[in-house]
């Protein structure tokens, strides 16, 4: 599955089934893309948001109705069978929705993907993680960093769901932009290449109804078997890359402590108070 590697279709079967309590309380009924590998090289792979002939019925399909008014056809997962099912397809990626698809207009996380440029170390990228936490604490927002399993660092925040998609997205793009002007030197809010030379892009475009962010604990598309895994504040201080995690170390990971204790219980809400706070 992986060139270079020992990792197989069966070594993939046994992390999903070592992982799968941790990961579908972050992905059962949440509307995803699957990212799938057409040629076992990972060099031809392709998104995949809407059923497909011949796909396992355990990759449940159906619709949503947008806010816009528009239908959506919509695959989701329900266990630990539709991850198989992903497996069995080539999937090596899971991403997710914000909400649930019993009630898509109102997302239930916020995620702020660190998206650097390539000449900027990690340590540079966990201080600037580090930095969104201490900003969105202060305004009463806790979160928790993922390492991608790529380059960079997601800062999630869950949420009661009550603000809708359109309020979350502007929070979040005020935020970055807020970020981008009080720091110009480490944040752009721009997804321009050319702008984020030395610089890092928040992305806040994850946060708009029917975008999509990796699940906690997929597997990436990527040489040697790396996977997105939630970490503690205090280990991500220790790390020294966002890919040091593979699917043998990850399987391992998550039969011990939960990094993100707590997460399911935050039970914080986006309010006007801080929505009004980032437009400063």
């Amino acid at each position: 599955m992986y060139p270079g590697t020992s990792i197989t279709k069966a070594h993939l079967v046994s992390y999903y089934a070592a992982v799968a309590d941790r990961m579908l309380r972050h992905l059962r009924h949440r509307p995803l893309s699957l990212v799938r590998d057409t040629d076992g090289d990972l060099s031809k792979t392709f998104f995949q948001k809407h059923r497909l002939p011949g796909m396992s019925e355990a990759i449940r399909s159906g619709q949503l109705q947008k806010m816009s008014g528009k239908d959506s056809k919509i695959l989701w997962i329900e266990d630990l069978a539709g991850l198989v099912a992903g497996v069995q397809m080539n999937a090596l990626e899971f991403h997710v929705w914000g909400s649930d698809r019993h009630a898509p207009d109102l997302p239930e996380r916020m995620v702020f993907d660190i998206d650097p440029d390539e000449e900027l170390s990690f340590a540079e990228v966990k201080q600037a993680a580090f930095d969104i936490r201490d900003i969105l604490g202060a305004i009463g927002l806790k979160s928790w960093p993922l390492v991608s399993g790529g380059k960079g660092v997601h800062v999630v925040v869950p949420l009661v769901p009550e603000a809708d998609w359109d309020e979350v997205k502007s929070f979040c793009q005020d935020f970055a932009e807020l970020l981008a002007k009080t720091d110009p030197s480490s944040f752009v809010a721009n997804m321009s290449k050319a702008r984020r030379k030395g610089r890092m892009f928040l992305d806040y475009l994850r946060n708009g109804q029917g975008s999509t962010a990796i699940c906690p604990w997929s597997t990436r598309a990527r040489s040697g078997g790396t996977v997105a895994v939630p970490v503690s504040w205090e280990e991500l201080q220790d790390l020294d890359r966002a890919n040091g995690f593979d699917v043998f170390a990850a399987a391992d990971r998550a039969q011990g402590q939960d990094a993100w204790e707590g997460y399911f219980d935050a039970g914080q809400v986006l309010t006007e108070a801080m929505q009004r706070v980032v437009k400063r």
